[in-house]
């Protein structure tokens, strides 16, 4: 059985320092890291219905939007091999490897120009961390060629209706782009009517 109610909790922990922390970038990276961390260190709450690959990319499956746009929490799925187009964020975000492994390529932009920097390897139970204040601009793909990988993503927004950039990894040309998700749905989390009935029966 799903353990949903740790990511409720994580939810109901991240809208408190959200509220406490407004723009404090370091404050939402040293607290909410924690919080990011802590959630992914077991992996039995995340619905089948967003861990699924796909044949052909990654998927973003949206798992929960804050009403007031604040922050939003992803699950990214990346089948044998895939990858992301260079990109930005323009808001803080953090990345926290549930299950499997991520190659993080990191780049910055030099008089226009794009400049390939260090690479790293994101393991489970890590977290990154991303912004145009710490380096907001990568390319990130599964580390393994031949099995899925999963990783929590949370962000400083709404991230699928953020206007960003994929950016030519030859020329540094910058294409805008819309992310958008990948379910037209979100997973469930918030339905605790059988625990409070099962409560009722006792």
């Amino acid at each position: 059985m799903q353990n949903l109610a740790r990511f409720r909790q994580f939810i109901g922990d991240f809208t408190q320092l959200v509220a406490r922390a407004g723009n404090d970038e370091p404050a939402i990276f040293k607290d909410g890291g924690k919080l990011l961390s802590s959630l992914i260190a077991t992996d039995d709450w995340l619905p089948a219905s967003a861990a699924e690959p796909h044949p052909e990319h990654y998927q973003q499956y949206l798992l929960h939007c804050d009403p007031l746009e604040r922050f939003s929490v992803v699950s990214f799925v990346w089948g044998p091999g895939q990858k992301t187009p260079v990109h930005n964020h323009t808001v803080w975000g953090m990345i926290g490897m549930l299950r499997g492994a991520e190659m993080c390529h990191e780049y910055s932009m030099v008089g226009g120009a794009l400049k390939a920097g260090p690479s790293h390897k994101i393991l489970p139970g890590q977290v990154d961390r991303v912004s145009p204040t710490v380096g907001d601009v990568h390319k990130v793909e599964n580390a393994f060629a031949d099995r899925a990988s999963i990783s929590i993503h949370i962000y400083g927004a709404n991230i699928g209706a953020v206007s960003r950039h994929v950016f030519d990894a030859v020329t540094g040309a910058p294409k805008p782009f819309v992310s958008g998700y990948s379910a037209a749905s979100i997973p469930n989390f918030w339905d605790r009517s059988a625990e409070v009935r099962a409560g009722i029966a006792a």
